[in-house]
Parts: C-alpha cells; sequence; structure tokens
C-alpha cells in the first residue's frame, strides 16, 4: 500500500494506533469537548498521521461506543465508523456536545495542544456552575418566525388530533390564540417550540439508515429529511414498516392478518419523544438505525430510546 498521512493531531483531532488504547481515546473525548464542543478521534492512526489501521471485528464499533456511552458524563452520542484507506482500515469517532464539563472515568481533563491534561477545580466549579445555572433554555427563547408563518395545513391536523385525544379543549381555532394559550408565542413572535412544531424551517432534521448486520459498519440505505415533528414521525413509520418482519396469522376469516414485529405506534412515540427531549443547541440530528436484530432510536439529548 502506498503511504498515506492524515494530518497532524491538534486540539481537535487525535490518533490512536488501535482500539487498544480505547481508555486513552474516551479520555480525549472528553478533554477535547471541554475545550471545542466538538472534534475527531481516529484509531489505526499513528501520532503523526501515518495511516497503519487495524484489525475491524464485528464487535469493534459497538465497543467503542459502549465505552464512550459508559465512561463519559454528561453522556454524549457520537458518530462512529470505518473508513478505508486503501487496504487498511481505520476507526473513526466524530463526536459533538455542548453541555460541559465532561468527565471520562471520573476525572475531568481539558485539552492543551495536543495532550489531555487534567482540569483545575477552579475550571471544573465554574464551567459546573454555568451548566447548572442555566434557566433560559432553548425552547423558551424567540425565534425569528411569526405567526405568519405557520403551515395552516400542519396547525389544522394538530388540533384536529389533540382534540380527539381529548388534550386540547380551547374554543378557538384562531392560531394567535391557541399559541399564545399553549406558551408557544410572545405577542406575534413564536418561540422556538412554536417554530419547531409548526414552521417549515430546518430546525427539525431527521436520519435514518439500513445497516446489514447489528454492527454500525455497512448501511444498505440511508435518508434524510427535515421538516414538521409530526410529519417526520409519519416518515419514520413508513420506514420502519418497510424494514421490519411482520407475523401473518389466519383467524378463519377470509382476510389474513399481520402483525409488526414492533408495534408502530411505540416507534411513533418513540420518536416524537426524540424530538421532544433533544438539546438543541447540539446541531444533531435525531437518528433512526435498523440492525439486523434490533431498532435503535437516537436523540441528542438527556435520554435515549432502544
Amino acid at each position: 500500500m502506498a503511504y498515506v498521512n492524515i494530518g497532524e493531531e491538534n486540539e481537535q483531532v487525535e490518533f490512536k494506533k488501535s482500539t487498544g488504547e480505547l481508555n486513552e481515546g474516551v479520555i480525549s473525548i472528553a478533554s477535547i469537548l471541554n475545550k471545542h464542543d466538538r472534534g475527531d478521534l481516529y484509531f489505526g492512526v499513528k501520532n503523526n498521521g501515518d495511516v497503519i489501521g487495524q484489525e475491524i471485528s464485528d464487535t469493534t464499533t459497538r465497543d467503542v461506543s459502549q465505552a464512550i456511552r459508559t465512561n463519559i458524563k454528561s453522556p454524549i452520542y457520537p458518530t462512529i465508523e470505518k473508513l478505508q484507506y486503501g487496504d487498511r482500515d481505520v476507526v473513526h469517532v466524530k463526536f459533538e456536545g455542548k453541555r460541559r464539563p465532561y468527565v471520562a472515568y471520573g476525572i475531568p481533563r481539558i485539552r492543551i495542544a495536543d495532550e489531555d491534561t487534567q482540569m483545575d477545580q477552579e475550571l471544573y466549579r465554574e464551567m459546573l456552575n454555568a451548566r447548572e445555572n442555566r434557566t433560559d433554555s432553548w425552547e423558551t427563547k424567540p425565534s425569528k418566525y411569526h405567526i405568519s408563518d405557520i403551515d395552516k395545513e400542519v396547525f389544522d391536523g394538530y388540533l384536529r388530533k389533540a382534540r380527539q385525544v381529548g388534550r386540547i379543549s380551547l374554543d378557538s381555532d384562531d392560531p394567535q390564540y391557541v399559541m399564545t394559550k399553549l406558551e408557544l408565542a410572545d405577542g406575534d413572535t413564536l418561540l422556538n417550540a412554536g417554530a419547531a412544531l409548526f414552521v417549515n424551517c430546518g430546525i427539525n432534521e431527521l436520519q435514518m439508515a439500513r445497516f446489514a448486520s447489528d454492527e454500525r459498519l455497512t448501511f444498505n440505505d440511508i435518508k434524510r429529511y427535515t421538516g414538521f415533528i409530526l410529519d417526520l414521525a409519519d416518515k419514520t413509520i413508513v420506514y420502519v414498516a418497510d424494514a421490519m418482519d411482520w407475523r401473518v396469522e389466519f383467524d378463519g376469516s377470509l382476510e389474513r392478518k399481520e402483525f409488526p414485529e414492533i408495534p408502530v405506534d411505540a416507534v411513533r412515540e418513540a420518536v416524537i419523544n426524540a424530538f421532544g427531549h433533544r438539546i438543541i443547541e447540539s446541531g444533531q440530528s435525531v437518528e433512526v438505525a435498523i440492525y439486523k436484530s434490533f431498532i435503535e432510536i437516537y436523540s441528542p439529548g438527556k435520554s435515549r430510546m432502544m
């Protein structure tokens, strides 16, 4: 294979020779997040950027994911993929998060040049206080959109369904009145939560993929959408229903009855919750990953649905 070099380590990029250095890699992720909110980690690359590759088994990416999920607090949800340089395989971890401070194996560290240095207690307390004292959540801040930007068809559909299940008993369909009562607007200005629900403004992003196995290595299909939360939930149902196996039962009637592996209503509820609980500032999309034997729904927020 020809010589390949992918650059130098810096405050946002870390190289490890193999996943034998997984613990050290997890520490680097937390350190980089505490300094820059995002970064990249590569396994199978020397410190000088030379690609040496490493063997990637069926469980490699899952081992990396579990190590990150178990040992970094606050939680993050990285993208982990296999890259190939010639005949050499590399594991790439792309990560981001804005809930500093991050702690790896119980110790807070911060990135200085290409080193992971233990954070002093004063800085740690400053970061912790800044995070815990945040009272101005994204959802309650004014958006750049107004009542006139609301999609009337989506708004009317929401009201109709909410009334059918007894969740709303308002005596008017006027958008200004409804949005004010639901605390989704301040005067004529929509709050971010109101814009996310009723304005097709790109706030909500959904990524769905089907993988060939139970590992996040080779995908057979991938789709990405933006739009209204309820519409994205409907798109998820169609995508998941097409990917699942359906059990067929005959009860003596002329028509056969089909039952999905997972109730579609449960999938819909999980996706809506994923949007509702996500940390919007992360810039990450809600993800639906369909593996050979299970489905994973990921929200870049405080919870993770399986």
